[in-house]
């Protein structure tokens, strides 16, 4: 199992996480409390150590503001919360260049369906991220995941902390992902990053 940080914006938070070494981190590139102009991103990106790989979070955003963060290197994926559909996924994969850039589809619980799921199954997207909202920081009914089986490798997001992160990864989804609660009073928080990522990797060993 692997995991993500979401909403890294600070010096500090790159040393947290390149001390700690999730799989991923994400840059919040859409309105909220921790969105970042794509010139920090460039400088934050590149004190990021070369095996964590950089997530773009959008909603809605223009296919060219999401190429040229890829094609400048500050992220590999691009994770899509809004309405952007196949025709949209498609056109930003054929526009990103000769190596296409990998794809997270985000789904909110309350429009998880199996109808839902299969209409994603043959989708140009490499993932699927299942999360109450839009950054909500909220949990869902979790229990809701077991009548599901899940076409592509997905994450599961929302209020996961260090309180329920085992409980979380007990659903065996690809990857955590991870924003609040890896912070106190709003701020990443060393400590919680060190500690959530080590809970993961010992989770795999058993």
């Amino acid at each position: 199992m692997q995991i993500k940080i979401c909403g890294l914006s600070r010096d500090q938070d790159i040393d947290f996480v390149n001390e700690a070494k999730p799989d991923f981190i994400g840059f919040v590139f859409a309105e909220s409390k921790r969105k970042i102009s794509p010139v920090l991103a460039q400088y934050l990106r590149f004190r990021l150590v070369n095996s964590i790989i950089p997530v773009g979070i959008f909603v809605n955003s223009k296919i060219a503001e999401i190429t040229e963060l890829y094609r400048n290197g500050i992220i590999s994926i691009a994770q899509l919360h809004g309405d952007e559909d196949e025709s949209y996924i498609a056109s930003l994969k054929k526009t990103s260049g000769s190596k296409p850039i990998t794809v997270i589809k985000v789904i909110k619980s309350g429009q998880l369906s199996k109808e839902t799921l299969t209409a994603n199954a043959n989708s140009c997207a490499d993932y699927l991220l299942i999360d109450s909202g839009a950054g909500s920081g909220k949990t869902f009914k979790w229990d809701t995941l077991k009548s599901f089986k899940f076409p592509k490798p997905w994450f599961l997001a929302g209020g996961i902390d260090i309180k329920n992160l085992e409980q979380a990864m007990a659903y065996n989804p690809f990857a955590i992902d991870i924003s609040s609660g890896a912070e106190t009073n709003d701020i990443k928080d060393r400590e919680k990053i060190l500690q959530l990522v080590t809970t993961v990797r010992q989770g795999n060993t058993k």
